[in-house]
């Protein structure tokens, strides 16, 4: 792939990682984005990492842009695909991570990314991945079905089964198998997207980054100002253990910056600033807090 094509993608990634913040900052109204440019110190590559914390709204806010480039993709890139063992690489992408304060806004998660893996006289191997999720500790009907409804007007110009496609293979991803169950309630996942040819699959990524917006601040709008307490708090900290179980077990994201030698504070701040665990609990029957055990089993929010 060409260097100009690379320019376009990295041009296009900085500026929704600055469209992204600029809504995050709008809906907090109290508190920015600090930034840090970062040079990978193992290899070539860096990034621009920007975090907000301890917002109105927001207890933290990650929303990173990396572009990097090594001599050989790492075991988590290379598990299951064999054939780009050996071969150079030049990833970049934006991720982010939001965790709000109220335990009525789920935490959300956003990834679009671009892969180039090279060898001396072969012709390089490229793909796009990414997607979206939501993560409610008490869900909303009307929520889960706003998320995907955007989720599928990002997909549908792109082919009618592309929402089901990548909506259920969200469904896959996003499942802590040591749990059994679901991380959240989904929305798109996708990678080794190359099959329609570089523009077509550029555009996809470009969608779903600029849906991305009005998938999740209808919801944050609607949900921010909504009283709670501790019970709430305790219970949204309890979820959080999943998130993060979750990110440290099975996201590829997260060990594929860890081999890589990426940066440890622009790779974790996925995490969220408190979580908490309690030893084999349980929610009441029919209570608030069991809710969100039935709304995270795969199911068709569109049809609700």
């Amino acid at each position: 792939m060409s260097e100009q094509k690379t320019a376009l993608i990295e041009h296009y990634l900085l500026s929704l990682q600055d469209n992204i913040c600029k809504a995050i900052e709008t809906e907090d109204t109290q508190t920015v984005f600090t930034e840090e440019n970062w040079d990978r110190e193992s290899g070539g590559g860096g990034g621009r990492t920007r975090v907000l914390s301890n917002g109105k709204y927001f207890e933290q806010a990650g929303i990173n842009f990396s572009h990097v480039t090594g001599a050989a993709l790492p075991a988590s890139a290379t598990a299951h695909r064999p054939e780009l063992a050996g071969r150079n690489f030049d990833a970049l992408g934006v991720s982010l991570v939001i965790h709000p304060h109220n335990p009525y806004v789920p935490t959300t998660h956003a990834n679009i990314r671009y892969f180039q893996a090279s060898k001396p006289g072969e012709s390089p191997i490229w793909w796009f991945g990414g997607g979206f999720d939501l993560t409610p500790y008490y869900p909303f009907e009307e929520d889960c079905i706003h998320w995907h409804s955007i989720a599928k007007q990002a997909c549908d110009p792109f082919g009618n089964d592309v929402y089901t496609r990548y909506k259920k293979w969200c469904d896959e991803y996003f499942y802590l198998k040591h749990r059994k169950e679901a991380r959240g309630i989904g929305g798109l996942f996708f990678d080794d997207l190359n099959e329609w040819g570089f523009d077509k699959c550029f555009e996809f990524m470009q969608s779903i980054g600029n849906h991305f917006v009005n998938a999740y601040t209808p919801i944050v709008k609607k949900r921010k100002d909504m009283a709670y307490t501790d019970r709430e708090r305790q219970f949204q900290l309890y979820r959080r253990g999943r998130y993060v179980e979750f990110n440290l077990i099975y996201d590829r994201g997260t060990l594929f910056g860890l081999q890589t030698g990426g940066r440890t504070e622009s790779i974790l701040m996925s995490l969220p600033p408190l979580t908490a665990w309690r030893y084999n609990w349980k929610p009441e029957s029919d209570s608030a807090e069991s809710k969100i055990y039935d709304a995270i089993k795969p199911r068709d929010w569109l049809s609700a």
